[in-house]
């Protein structure tokens, strides 16, 4: 995978779920189904779904066969599947 989907998914300033805004001090992860950025309201409630723990844990093995780098690594895809992140105020400026 490029930097590419770094930028991208660090300045996403909406939910793809609920389309809830997004400021940059705000935690967001991506989505274990999809893999689209998501607020924690909408993670908890993906949580809940009874196949989670398994797309999760398959999500897991694909991003770890598939990604430069490892779950761990906070700037690998992987990390940011399992760990809430900010925006790093980086981003374009959209005016």
């Amino acid at each position: 995978m490029q930097m590419d989907w770094f930028e991208e998914l660090i300045c996403v300033t909406r939910c793809s779920r609920c389309n809830t805004g997004l400021e940059a001090s705000e935690p967001r992860i991506l989505s274990v189904y999809d893999h689209r950025a998501i607020c924690m309201p909408c993670k908890r409630i993906e949580e809940k779904q009874a196949d989670y723990q398994e797309v999760s844990m398959q999500t897991a093995e694909l991003c770890l066969i598939h990604s430069e780098s490892g779950e761990g690594d906070p700037r690998g895809y992987c990390y940011h599947h399992f760990y809430p992140y900010q925006s790093e105020g980086a981003c374009a400026d959209d005016s």
